[in-house]
């Protein structure tokens, strides 16, 4: 199937065929992350499941935000 007939099909799609077409292509520009990264995240997961408390709520984090950019 061409690039145009795949772009003259796409209105005939319900919402969820849509939806499902977005995350594939999104799955295949994804990328792996880096050993590195793999472990950073893997830290701040440790660090998170040792200490809860010390996460912030997302209201907190966007009043932070906020205050810091002044939006």
């Amino acid at each position: 199937m061409s690039f145009t007939e795949v772009m003259a099909e796409l209105p005939t799609l319900s919402v969820a065929e849509r939806q499902i077409l977005i995350r594939r292509a999104l799955d295949l520009d994804e990328t792996s992350l880096s050993p590195a990264d793999e472990d950073e995240v893997e830290r701040r997961l440790a660090a998170h499941r040792a200490d809860p408390a010390s996460a912030l709520s997302l209201e907190e984090m966007t009043a932070r935000l906020r205050a810091r950019f002044n939006v």
